[in-house]
């Protein structure tokens, strides 16, 4: 059975993105979702060509599992994983550089978005509980996250009313053997 991706265009990001001078009709990046399932988690796929839109490389529209955690593996390509807690005043943020094989620890309560800092097409793996919604709006309501990522370096978003200095962390070591119990509801 072949799966059919959900495309995510630019006019589904226009209220995310830097630039408002976009091609609404623009593929942004393509989510395949339910590749695999084990018991209670999902594995989906997720690729993102890469361009900019502006002068901000692509990115996905961002949202928070505030209740999950969630775990990525680059298959293809590098990324920019900004993390972000809190919805307006940012208590913490940093992001992570990650290359092919490096794996993402989304945590509890951080709002995630996933950049494509390069020419070529980024390809990534995740791990999700089936039961795990997504805020969306949280991101939206405050026109993209706390940073937007330039071909200038990071730029701070102006409609938070408190952000704290961007910081780099590393990737985790390897996949985790407990991915069930990593992606469960927090207690």
């Amino acid at each position: 059975m072949e799966i059919k991706p959900a495309i995510r265009y630019a006019k589904d990001m226009e209220d995310v993105l830097l630039s408002k001078n976009i091609n609404k009709e623009e593929e942004l990046y393509y989510m395949f979702r339910g590749v695999d399932k084990k018991e209670d988690i999902r594995y989906d796929v997720t690729e993102i060509p890469g361009k900019l839109i502006g002068e901000e490389f692509v990115k996905t529209k961002g949202h928070y599992h505030d209740d999950y955690q969630e775990i990525y593996i680059v298959l293809e390509g590098e990324a920019i994983f900004l993390m972000q807690k809190g919805k307006d005043i940012i208590e913490d943020i940093y992001f992570v550089h990650a290359k092919k094989n490096d794996v993402i620890l989304i945590p509890f309560e951080y709002g995630h978005i996933t950049i494509n800092p390069t020419k070529n097409t980024l390809k990534l793996g995740n791990f999700v509980h089936n039961d795990c919604g997504h805020d969306y709006d949280s991101i939206a309501n405050k026109s993209g996250a706390a940073y937007f990522y330039t071909i200038k370096g990071w730029i701070k978003n102006s409609n938070y009313s408190k952000i704290p200095e961007i910081i780099e962390k590393k990737p985790l070591p390897s996949i985790p053997s407990n991915i069930n119990e990593i992606c469960q509801k927090k207690a």
